[in-house]
Order: C-alpha cells, then sequence, then structure tokens
C-alpha cells in the first residue's frame, strides 16, 4: 500500500531522456543506465515507457522511502496528543489530539497527524522529497566518474548532484509532475463534469491533488462567485425597473449596497480561509514563512538577518546593527523600485493611454476605432511584457525573505501596469469628458467582447501548443524514419501526451508566478472594472457572475485536461491579491462618488449644493465602514480560535510535564552517580 492509501502504485514524477540503443559493452558506463540505477538504490519504483523519440522513466516513492527524506530534511510536521477523556458509560478514553509542530522521524511516524485523504505527506510535501532525493544523488566516491552517451563522454565530479549534470549536457530534458489517473479521473467525474451542482467542489481532494495554493483559489472563486448573485440581481433590477419619482436615490443607495457587500465577502472570506486552513490543521505562522521547493529552484528564504550575524560572535551590539543595516536596506530599495515603476506608468504608459482614449472619443467611424482598439491591443502587450521584464530585473535588489514574498512584489508592480492600460481610458471618457454613452460602450466592451477572447485563447492556446508539438514529434519521426506522409503514427504512452502538454505556467515572471498569477489578474480587473462603475452600468455584475461561473468550469477543466499537473505551492492565503481587491474597494468609493457628482451636476459647475455635500459625506463615511469592519469584524472564526487555543495549551502542558519528568530524571542519575 503506497502513500495514498492505494493498493496500487502512484507514479508521481517523471524523467525525459532522449530515446536510444545502448550497447552491452557500454552498459555500465551509460549516462541513462547510471541514473535507473541510482534512482533505484534511493528507494524509486521505476517505470519506463519509450515514446516516438524519447523515453520515459516514471517514477513512484514508498512511504519509507518519502519518509527517510523527510528526515534528512528535518521537515516539521503536526504531532497528536494523547489524552484521557471521560465519555459516559464508557469511562475513561483515551483520544488523540492535535499537538505541535515537530522535526518528522520516521521512527516515530505514528506520532505525526494524517491529511484528509489519509496520507502521511501533503502533495507539496511529497513533491519537496522527490527533489531532495533526485537531485540528492551525488558522487559520493572519492574519484570522478566517466560516463558515456552516444560516443561520447562526460565527468561526474566528487560530490556533484547526477541530475544537475545531465541536465546540463542536455540529457536530462525535463523532470515534472504526473498525473495520477484514478484520482484525475475522480475529479473530473466529482468536480468538471458535476452539471447537478455546478459549483460544487471535493475542496479536500483538490487540496490532496493539487497543492494548498490551487485549492485555496478555486475556495475563493467558488464564494465569490456565489456571493455575486446578489449584486449582479440587484444590477439587473436597477437597470431595468422604474422606480418613478424615487428614481433619483436609486444609484446613491446601490452605491451603498454595493460597497457594503465587497467590504463583508472580503472579511468573510478571510474567516473562511481560516477555517480551511484549521481543516487542513495547516498552521498559518508555520507556512507563512515557508517555502516548497521547485525544480530547477527552492522556494524558501533566500537571505536572513541570521545569516548575516553568522560570523559576527555573538557581539549583541553588532547583530543588532545588521538587522537593521538588513531592514531599511531592503526598504529602501524596494522604495526605489517602487518609485521606479510609478514614474515610468506616469511618464511613459499613461501619455499612450490617454492618447488612446482621446483618439477614440474624437473619432467617428466605427471601423477606425475597431482598428485603433486592435493596434492598441498589440502594442499594449509589448509595453507590458517589457514592464515585467523590468519588475523582475528590480526585484533581484530587493532583500525579500523569501520567494513567495518576491512573488507579492511582482504582483503589485505588474498589477501597477495593468491597471493603468485597463482603466485609465475609462476614467478619461467618465470624468474629463462625462460622456456616459461612451463610458458604458467601452464598459461593455471590456466586460463581454474582452471576456470572451481571453476565455477563448485561454483555453485554445495549450490545446493549439499541444497539437502543434503533436504534429511535431510526428513529423521528426517520419523525417526519421523516411516514411511517407500517409504513413499513421500514433502515440502508445499517454505520459508522453502529457509531456507535450504546457506547464502551467504565468504569462509574466513565470521564475516566481505559477498560471494562478493570470487567473487572479483576470479576476481583479474584472472586479475592479465593475467596482469602479458600478453606478454607471449597473448590469456589469450581471456579465461578471456569468463570466465567474464559466471560470469555475472551465479553469478546472484546463488544469485536469490541457496541462501538465502544476508543481505545488506552499501559500495558505491569496497573499498580495487581497490587498488589491481591498485597494479596488476604495477607489470604487471614489469613482462611485465622482460618478454621482456628475450625474446630479449635470452643468458641470461643481457647486457644493446640499446633493453634493451628502455625496462627499456618504464618501467619508462608507471610507469610515470600510475600515471598520475590518476591525469589527474577527477574521478567524471563534471555534477555529478556540480549538488553537485549546490545543495549543493542551501541548504545551503535554511537553511541560515531559520536559519536567525529563530533568528530574536526569537529576536523580546524576544524584545516583555522585553517591556511587
Amino acid at each position: 500500500m503506497n502513500d495514498h492509501g492505494d493498493k496500487q502504485t502512484a507514479f508521481e514524477m517523471c524523467v525525459v531522456v532522449p530515446r536510444s540503443i545502448v550497447k552491452k559493452e557500454d552498459k555500465k558506463y551509460d549516462c541513462i543506465e547510471v541514473l535507473i540505477k541510482e534512482l533505484k538504490n534511493v528507494g524509486f519504483i521505476i517505470d519506463r515507457a519509450v515514446g516516438l523519440t524519447d523515453e520515459f522513466i516514471k517514477l513512484a516513492a514508498p512511504l519509507q522511502t518519502l519518509g527517510k527524506a523527510a528526515a534528512e530534511l528535518q521537515m516539521k510536521k503536526l504531532t497528536y496528543i494523547a489524552k484521557y477523556v471521560h465519555s459516559g458509560e464508557l469511562g475513561l478514553c483515551l483520544t488523540l489530539i492535535s499537538g505541535m509542530d515537530l522535526q518528522f522521524e520516521w521512527e516515530e511516524v505514528k506520532a505525526f497527524v494524517r491529511q484528509p485523504d489519509g496520507s502521511l505527506f501533503s502533495w507539496c510535501e511529497r513533491f519537496e522529497c522527490y527533489h531532495h532525493l533526485l537531485y540528492g544523488i551525488v558522487n559520493k566516491s572519492k574519484v570522478d566518474a566517466m560516463l558515456k552517451w552516444e560516443d561520447k563522454e562526460y565527468i561526474w565530479e566528487v560530490g556533484e548532484s547526477l541530475l544537475r549534470r545531465l541536465e546540463s549536457a542536455g540529457i536530462v530534458k525535463q523532470v515534472f509532475p504526473l498525473h495520477v489517473e484514478i484520482k484525475r479521473k475522480e475529479l473530473l467525474r466529482s468536480w468538471v463534469l458535476n452539471w447537478r451542482n455546478f459549483t460544487n467542489q471535493p475542496i479536500d481532494v483538490m487540496y490532496s491533488y493539487f497543492g494548498m495554493k490551487i485549492a485555496i483559489y478555486f475556495a475563493f472563486l467558488r464564494m465569490y462567485t456565489h456571493w455575486m448573485l446578489f449584486p449582479a440581481a440587484y444590477g439587473l433590477i436597477v437597470q431595468f425597473v422604474d422606480f418613478g419619482s424615487m428614481q433619483f436615490l436609486v444609484l446613491p443607495v446601490f452605491f451603498i449596497s454595493i460597497i457594503l457587500w465587497a467590504a463583508l465577502f472580503f472579511q468573510f472570506w478571510k474567516r473562511k480561509n481560516s477555517a480551511l486552513l484549521a481543516r487542513w490543521q495547516i498552521h498559518y505562522s508555520a507556512t507563512a514563512g515557508q517555502g516548497c521547493k521547485f525544480l530547477g529552484m527552492e522556494w524558501s528564504s533566500l537571505q536572513s538577518p541570521l545569516e548575516l550575524v553568522k560570523n559576527l560572535g555573538i557581539d549583541k551590539v553588532k547583530e543588532r546593527e545588521a538587522y537593521q543595516r538588513h531592514e531599511w536596506f531592503g526598504h529602501l530599495m524596494r522604495f526605489r523600485n517602487n518609485a521606479i515603476i510609478i514614474l515610468s506608468i506616469i511618464c511613459l504608459q499613461l501619455p499612450f493611454e490617454l492618447a488612446y482614449a482621446h483618439l477614440y472619443e474624437v473619432m467617428d467611424s466605427d471601423v477606425m476605432k475597431f482598428g485603433l482598439t486592435a493596434a492598441y491591443l498589440i502594442l499594449i502587450q509589448y509595453f507590458t511584457k517589457i514592464g515585467g521584464k523590468i519588475s523582475m530585473k528590480l526585484i533581484q535588489y530587493e532583500n525579500n525573505e523569501n520567494t513567495e514574498y518576491q512573488a507579492d512584489s511582482l504582483v503589485y508592480k505588474v498589477f501597477g501596469l495593468y491597471f493603468m492600460q485597463s482603466y485609465i481610458g475609462v476614467f478619461y471618457h467618465a470624468l474629463l469628458h462625462r460622456n456616459f454613452k461612451t463610458l458604458r460602450q467601452v464598459l461593455i466592451q471590456r466586460l463581454i467582447v474582452y471576456q470572451i477572447l481571453e476565455n477563448v485563447l485561454e483555453n485554445s492556446l495549450p490545446y493549439l501548443k499541444y497539437s502543434y508539438k503533436k504534429y511535431r514529434a510526428v513529423r521528426n519521426k517520419k523525417k526519421e524514419k523516411k516514411q511517407t506522409s500517409n504513413v499513421k503514427i500514433q502515440f502508445n504512452t499517454k505520459v508522453e501526451k502529457e509531456y507535450l502538454k504546457p506547464s502551467y505556467s504565468a504569462s509574466i515572471g513565470e521564475e516566481l508566478e505559477d498560471g494562478l498569477f493570470d487567473d487572479f489578474l483576470q479576476l481583479t480587473l474584472q472586479f475592479g472594472m465593475v467596482m469602479m462603475f458600478a453606478c454607471a452600468f449597473p448590469l456589469a455584475f450581471a456579465f461578471a457572475a456569468v463570466n465567474s461561473f464559466t471560470q469555475l468550469k472551465t479553469d478546472a477543466l484546463r488544469l485536469l485536461t490541457m496541462l501538465k499537473r502544476p508543481v505545488p505551492r506552499a501559500a495558505a492565503t491569496i497573499g498580495a491579491w487581497l490587498n488589491i481587491f481591498q485597494f479596488l474597494i476604495v477607489m470604487s468609493i471614489c469613482t462611485n462618488s465622482a460618478l454621482l457628482v456628475c450625474l446630479y451636476d449635470k452643468e458641470g459647475k461643481w457647486k457644493i449644493e446640499p446633493g453634493l455635500a451628502a455625496i462627499l459625506m456618504l464618501e467619508h463615511i462608507l471610507l469610515l465602514i470600510k475600515f471598520g469592519l475590518s476591525r469589527f469584524l474577527p477574521e478567524e472564526p471563534a471555534w477555529v480560535r478556540a480549538n488553537r487555543v485549546k490545543n495549543a495549551a493542551q501541548a504545551q502542558g503535554m511537553y511541560s510535564k515531559q520536559l519536567l519528568k525529563s530533568i528530574s530524571g536526569q537529576g536523580r542519575l546524576m544524584g545516583h552517580h555522585r553517591t556511587l
């Protein structure tokens, strides 16, 4: 039985190497044969599959192999605490409760808490163990070893990682996680193809299969979709129902309701997030600074102040100075980088966006507007890519604690670019020209045309890339065998088809982010569009609700069928995106107040009359309510907080007793030696 509790071994990793024929006399020194031998020595279960042009080494690790790797990594895991409790007629019963995070030891495996699916290690922990085992194969002999590959010789130096040596030589093409067919089909059936309960999500299965970050995203998307039904229905009523003499109050009431809805949603999402972490028995304080190792990179701390003081001895003054230098240098570097990005947006992107908005306003021909929009979309892609590359360069000089903080810094910088290109033209039509007809046209264009195009591209591009790779592989095989085009060549293995699928990577900064970057970016831009211009176009919430329902299924289908299995990320929240959503709520209070002023003051005199004064007061009150809700509504449910405090107190009491017994035992032993 494997780690999942299944009788069948689950192959979760794959190493791709070129297909070749090994001579008997070269078998001892052949790179692939040496790699296979070393993988078996580590403890992997291996299955070799031969494709058209490559060979695929599928790997599965028994529980004992993963456990030993976790012990070598000094991985921290939650432990059980045995406690006797009264249970009615049964009297005292032994109960296991969650304890505290301790370093994993394979000999004490029964003391550690298991995952919701019954496995000992989560997917992120297993991936980290796989990474450690694969890249931990080094030349332990006292001399360099010679390896051969197609009449070429390579030197495997002492202490060098075998896999990295083969990667640098181009022999190992790729190492990637595999889909587990049994669980993939189960998710397809219970999640993607479950049309009766459209928004149903087997969240525990998703967490076990994809990891924490993706499970958190889909939990957020589901809750966002459900909550979006209220403003969608409300917007339909405001748009199509005539309230007669009370019509002048409809938009202000709608504005107040939408802001309260958004503020409440994100407070309740924080509570939902805390409940999910408690359900998966994850301590946020532990995961916040903890990363997950990726193939080719390590998502853990890059440089901490502790490393700065290791060579300074125990001098407290020097230690404090090192901490202070590290802290303030990081603040200064982030301030400098943010200033560079903001000035670039103001000096370069803002004039470009205003020029496009002005030309769109003065043009009369729809054909010219369409051509202008097409040219704008092409040019803006280059602006965004250049901005993303500059942001990546700047982040390298920041003293971020770990790679997740680097990723958050990238999110803030890139969102600034997208914020300018997405909203500045809309602000131009709304506030400068007060042209609400053009404003509604632009909003409809962004919400319908852009969203449809983005969804089509998002879901069709992976399939087109996969089809092109299949075509190239078949064409190369025919050239190799000198066959005619009429001869049909098929892929015999599923792993080869999976290898040809695209990775779940970000469009910008794929070194730091995965595909969730683009999914969250699309969601935040849509949220900002409907929130900041709610008073001008209440119907926009209905379009957003339809898009969210669609995204629930298309994102899931894309992950399970069109892409490789994503590399897991240990992130307990949605990170920087939550702060961006909160920023957009504050912006929507300001923009909708300005829209109400424009609708009220049709002559454009901007006189402080009772109506305008009421709108200004309303803005300040809503800002106060928005920030007040974050204080009065707890981010953690009472039952989560109570369980956390109770478990912490019980764990502290149990370990305190064990420590006292250990100390007293050592004292008695020392006293016994003295009497002797």
